[in-house]
């Protein structure tokens, strides 16, 4: 069974389905699916290309993030006493 004929079957099992609270869930499942299926059918098939050399990262330690800009000046001022 090919991908075009797995998609029609989820989409005639959706027409199927009466939308109520019940089966919000399970129509949102079927519409993952069919999703997943339409960007397999989109991207290339993977094989041995042979083109060029692939690398690998690892990963380690932990990410670090910085956030730069003004200061907020409200916070910087000393109430008048």
């Amino acid at each position: 069974m090919g991908i075009i004929e797995k998609i029609k079957e989820i989409e005639d099992e959706m027409a199927r389905t009466q939308k109520n609270k019940a089966t919000e869930y399970h129509l949102g499942q079927l519409k993952a699916k069919i999703a997943k299926l339409r960007t397999q059918l989109l991207e290339p098939p993977k094989g041995s290309s042979g083109t060029g050399e692939g690398f690998e990262v690892t990963k380690f330690g932990h990410g670090c993030v910085a956030l730069i800009g003004f200061p907020r000046f409200v916070f910087y001022r000393q109430p008048p006493s």
